[in-house]
């Protein structure tokens, strides 16, 4: 009977030991982001770890899939993709209608929404629900120049004044779907989707084909007839630059080029309305998990990873601007010269949602035939048909 007893007893211990040994096994963390922040990010995980007992235990793997890559993983394989991953604000409704992205806790949404940029917050949402942790503010053009040449940056018929008058290039890329609603955006038109659970492409919202369209249409073909006018958007690309439009991924060549001339601002006026535009957001998304545990652990791991101080961090890091509002104060940051004029820039543009492939090829072909002088001579009625076309293209895109 002993001998039972103490088999029975030993037996017990051994399952009782198995159980507690099952509920200390680590939790396990997969993380995609870009391959120049893998090691910022495994420094970050660690501080994450040492900040909250908690979560000391968790292992994480940090493997390098970039923004531009990121959600097509995601979305031909949800189980296999990342726990924790970073992706651009134009892939959040395939990536929701994936279900790709679980919804910001929402403590953490009111969080979010108290401490970053409106911009960077519109980013994150979709309808009414947030389904991202904003982490950057720092994707969208603005203006470079040569402040010898364009001392007054204000207008763009006085940039290409000024750049003619010292002999010297001014440089916007029209023929690209992504800086011409700079003009469209800027004069108040209209040109968004609609996207339903599954992705498709099911409504658009657009008046480019109005008086509206038609004084942005004006301001660009008078801009592309300048002699001062190039068309391009690289730093690296272009020569005898006297201004040009471009992002802050070509900060370091335009200092280059410029030397101690160099400056940069939001875009100008042109006909008497403000340049606009689409702004860039990157953001990290947390997948639906199974276990509540790993969620509450992933979700808090976001966080820290897209908070005021890891912001500063990174921008101190890899230079990637900050959606906090705080971080955007810092004094490092403020004095980015490219960073405060896309941060000013920022608050005449709407966030970049999801367009179809061939709305690009669409707005190539437009931009083209402005730059061809194909539509120099063109009264107001065949440019609103030119617009009218071009809207009625872009709606036959929709899904059927």
């Amino acid at each position: 009977m002993k001998k039972l007893l103490s088999l029975v007893l030993a037996v017990a211990m051994l399952l009782s030991m198995t159980a507690f040994a099952g509920a200390e096994e680590p939790i396990q963390i997969k993380i995609w982001v870009a391959e120049a922040t893998v090691d910022f990010t495994a420094q970050q995980v660690e501080a994450f770890k040492a900040a909250n007992p908690d979560y000391a235990n968790i292992e994480v793997k940090i493997e390098p899939v970039g923004e531009g890559d990121a959600a097509g993983n995601m979305i031909t394989d949800v189980e296999a993709g990342a726990d924790i991953f970073g992706f651009a604000q134009d892939q959040l409704a395939r990536l929701v209608a994936a279900g790709a992205l679980e919804e910001v806790e929402p403590g953490n949404a009111e969080k979010v929404k108290a401490e970053n940029d409106a911009g960077s917050v519109a980013a994150v949402t979709l309808g009414e629900t947030m389904y991202a942790y904003p982490m950057t503010s720092d994707n969208g053009y603005f203006l470079y120049y040569d402040k010898s040449v364009v001392t007054d940056p204000s207008t763009l018929e006085g940039i290409l004044d000024q750049c003619r008058a010292a002999g010297k290039n001014f440089y916007m890329e029209i023929n690209s779907g992504w800086y011409q609603t700079a003009f469209f955006f800027g004069a108040g038109c209209t040109l968004t989707f609609d996207s339903n659970d599954a992705g498709d492409l099911i409504a658009m919202h657009a008046d480019y084909a109005s008086d509206k369209g038609v004084t942005a249409l004006k301001a660009m073909i008078a801009t592309a007839a300048h002699p001062a006018f190039q068309n391009g958007s690289s730093v690296s690309n272009a020569t005898n630059i006297g201004a040009i439009v471009d992002g802050t991924w070509d900060a370091a060549a335009a200092k280059e080029v410029f030397g101690e001339n160099y400056a940069a601002t939001k875009l100008p006026t042109v006909a008497g309305f403000q340049l606009g535009g689409f702004g860039g957001f990157k953001m990290l998304g947390v997948k639906p998990q199974i276990d509540e545990a790993k969620l509450a652990a992933c979700d808090a791991l976001a966080a820290w990873l897209t908070s005021e101080e890891v912001q500063i961090a990174r921008y101190n890091a890899v230079g990637w601007g900050p959606s906090n509002l705080v971080a955007q104060q810092n004094e490092a940051v403020q004095a980015d010269v490219a960073l405060s004029a896309l941060a000013s820039q920022l608050a005449f543009c709407q966030p970049q949602g999801q367009y179809p492939g061939d709305y690009w090829s669409l707005a190539t072909a437009l931009g083209d035939d402005i730059i061809a002088d194909k539509l120099d001579n063109a009264d107001d009625a065949k440019l609103l048909e030119t617009l009218q076309k071009f809207q009625d293209t872009c709606e036959g895109y929709l899904s059927k």
